[in-house]
């Protein structure tokens, strides 16, 4: 699904990876599950693209739902990955960059979800740092919005007003929510990372759980 010009969104089950269409080529936004990567191809070649036009791969964190699908993707396309340094090493070592705080019946649904979505290794090319500017939609920053996990990214288009924000938010009855306590790594860290999003003036807000929200502004959650 279109979004704005050259802004895509690829829902896969219950996550969501978007893809950007320069004109120097494709960019992706996250890989998705296990077994994702053959969806993302297929809407490439759906789009009149060839797969091999990805040439760049930017990872929020290193979740399983978000990079299950990488080494496949990367060894099909031969696309460049990019991450955190801190969301880099842990999806060269095929784990989350980190572990939770809970407890009992929380901590084994949490254990569960990342047996579930167990996966491969692999190699990621260049870290971003946050401030960092990418040549993608006339200009596209790295924002360094830890929380839910230790190394999370995000990245906001100024020229576009859009925030492609992981899972550092998600979406929800047309507003915008935080991550589950469940999921979040530090909850002190993944507030002030709101508020700083929040102060960007985004007016599209592209989780990876939910629908885009489209006129975002006034919509973030307060804390």
């Amino acid at each position: 699904m279109e979004i704005i010009p050259k802004v895509h969104c690829i829902p896969i089950t219950f996550v969501n990876c978007f893809l950007i269409t320069d004109a120097d080529g494709l960019t992706l936004i996250d890989a998705g599950p296990p077994g994702g990567q053959k969806k993302i191809i297929k809407y490439i070649a759906e789009h009149g693209y060839d797969p091999k036009a990805l040439r760049r791969i930017l990872i929020t964190h290193s979740d399983g739902d978000h990079v299950g699908g990488l080494a496949d993707l990367k060894a099909s396309t031969g696309a460049r990955v990019y991450a955190s340094e801190i969301e880099a090493e842990a999806i060269v070592e095929g784990h989350s960059s980190r572990k939770s705080k809970r407890r009992g019946l929380a901590l084994l649904q949490f254990a569960m979800t990342h047996i579930f979505f167990r996966v491969k290794r692999a190699t990621v090319d260049e870290f971003l740092t946050d401030g960092q500017v990418l040549p993608i939609l006339g200009g596209l920053r790295v924002v360094a919005t830890p929380g839910h996990t230790p190394g999370h990214i995000s990245f906001f288009a100024p020229d576009a007003r859009i925030l492609f924000a992981g899972d550092s938010l998600a979406s929800e009855d047309g507003g915008l929510r935080r991550s589950k306590i469940i999921y979040t790594w530090n909850q002190e860290q993944a507030d002030a990372s709101i508020r700083l999003q929040a102060a960007l003036g985004a007016k599209i807000v592209c989780a990876a759980h939910g629908d885009v929200v489209m006129d975002a502004v006034g919509k973030f959650p307060e804390g």
